[in-house]
């Protein structure tokens, strides 16, 4: 039976304090008997998109890289299935805000590059990422089929539907998410609320386990507010981490899938053929 396990970390100045800090809280996790374990968004570094400067670009690295072969060895020492998010530089001025699956033997399975970019105050992503140019993806490994897909994918149903139908039995949303200085305590409770009621709502349309791994700590004027989760195929929630630094396990049973895709049949009962406006940008 997989166990999900999601680590909920605050991340400091330093990419190599932040990973070191990382490998062991991987191993602690599969000590405590996880064996799907899932990083949050750009875990290496602080969340450097809160403002637009052309040094951070220093930050990226390629796939195989040098974090790659580490967590290579790391997920082939556990017997672990590794999600490492990481920024990628796949060439001169190209990068990518991308996640990598590492399988329980140590092979590196793919990249999946975050498919939407957002670009609001405090989350600058497209100065420095480009749309990702692979597709959504779903990976075979050896605790089941995993869909990857990341932080503002999670809004969007059309991503985690086709996901699904790839054959994901888990999707898995690595998260950056906070709150801004003039949003106080009713606005983040809102924003929170929408943010587990999206995904839950995929976990129920979908059938399927959806987690999401978000990093908590203060950087510079955001708030990173934690509350990591796992939602079951029904959309109920199975599990929730609070605001401070976790990790959250999760025991996960795919077998309920088949049960509660018969109980809901939405895929019985699309009506595919009444889709094509789907593709337009708006309905006039």
């Amino acid at each position: 039976m997989p166990n999900i396990a999601l680590i909920q970390s605050w991340c400091s100045e330093s990419p190599v304090r932040n990973t070191e800090r990382t490998e062991v809280m991987i191993r602690k996790a599969a000590g405590q008997g996880g064996n799907i374990i899932a990083l949050q968004e750009l875990f290496q570094t602080l969340y450097f998109c809160r403002e637009i400067n052309p040094r951070h670009f220093e930050l990226a690295e390629p796939v195989p890289g040098p974090l790659t072969d580490r967590m290579s060895f790391l997920a082939k020492d556990l017997g672990v299935v590794l999600l490492v998010p990481l920024f990628e530089k796949a060439a001169p001025g190209l990068y990518y805000n991308s996640m990598v699956v590492i399988d329980a033997d140590g092979s590196l399975l793919g990249v999946y590059r975050k498919m939407h970019i957002p670009d609001d105050p405090g989350f600058h992503e497209k100065y420095y990422f480009t749309p990702g140019d692979k597709g959504y993806r779903v990976f075979k490994t050896e605790y089941g089929l995993i869909g990857t897909l990341i932080c503002w994918d999670q809004w969007f149903p059309e991503a985690a539907r086709i996901t699904a139908m790839m054959g994901a039995e888990l999707i898995v949303y690595p998260t950056a998410i906070a709150t801004l200085p003039h949003e106080g305590t009713d606005v983040k409770k809102k924003y929170m609320e929408a943010w587990q009621m999206i995904q839950r709502s995929h976990a129920i349309a979908n059938g399927c386990y959806v987690a999401a791994v978000n990093r908590v700590g203060k950087e510079g004027n955001s708030h990173f507010w934690g509350h990591s989760f796992v939602a079951g195929p029904f959309g109920e929630l199975v599990a929730e981490s609070g605001d401070e630094e976790e990790i959250l396990i999760v025991d996960a049973d795919f077998d309920k899938i088949e049960k509660e895709r018969q109980t809901w049949p939405f895929f019985r009962d699309r009506r595919i053929d009444s889709y094509r406006d789907v593709m337009k940008k708006w309905i006039t």
